[in-house]
């Protein structure tokens, strides 16, 4: 556990599940092994992250260890967001099956949505892929010139548009403000034993404030 060597102050622990770049161990495995690695490094705070969306999946995420959530497909669809109104549509349109893990975006794999048609096989490797960051150079201006024609309304690229999601997308049901999407998030944990796990909130809470705390103090003396 090198990042618990080095005296990192949170642990995000991310699961396959998860939207970007991405691994392959699922979070409901992955959290709860980091969460006995690093009891020999003392209380490092754990975030749980890939595919939570909603308040009951932080409760059994902190049930089996994790002290939050790190969240980030849950926002794609908020009114704030600057997703684009054609990949917000179907995001809402999407099913976790419709998420796909590929290397043609940045050469490392990735979970996006919005490809059209059939999805299997579109997560295997392309022969002729570069390595990252090489890929992204050939694939970022042919994918911007995708979606600016997408919103101009151009049919053939609205099907082509895709941006990076995780599984979770099939729990995003419809576009709300980020003030709403906190409510029903916190609403949905505290109605599913959520509130048994508040301790773990408040602690990771106070761990960062005195962290920050400390972080300022010591810029102040230098």
């Amino acid at each position: 556990m090198k990042q618990a060597e080095a005296g990192v102050d949170i642990l995000v622990v991310s699961g396959g599940e998860a939207g970007g770049h991405c691994g392959e161990v699922s979070t409901l495995v992955l959290v709860p092994e980091v969460v006995e690695a690093v009891k020999p490094y003392g209380d490092i705070p754990i975030l749980a992250a890939g595919g939570i969306i909603t308040g009951r999946q932080l409760a059994a995420c902190m049930s089996m260890g994790a002290h939050g959530a790190w969240t980030g497909s849950m926002w794609l669809t908020t009114t704030e967001a600057f997703t684009s109104q054609v990949i917000k549509e179907k995001f809402l349109q999407a099913t976790s099956r419709q998420t796909v893990r590929s290397r043609s975006r940045t050469g490392k794999h990735f979970a996006s949505c919005g490809h059209p048609g059939p999805m299997p096989g579109r997560a295997k490797t392309h022969p002729y892929r570069s390595p990252c960051t090489l890929q992204a150079l050939v694939s970022e201006p042919a994918l911007g010139k995708i979606d600016k024609l997408a919103e101009g309304g151009h049919e053939g690229a609205r099907q082509l548009s895709t941006y990076w999601v995780g599984q979770g997308v099939g729990l995003m049901n419809e576009i709300q403000t980020t003030r709403q999407v906190v409510y029903d998030f916190m609403e949905d944990f505290l109605g599913n034993n959520g509130s048994s796990s508040l301790g773990d909130g408040r602690r990771l809470a106070l761990h960062i404030g005195t962290r920050l705390k400390a972080s300022r103090t010591s810029k102040r003396t230098r």
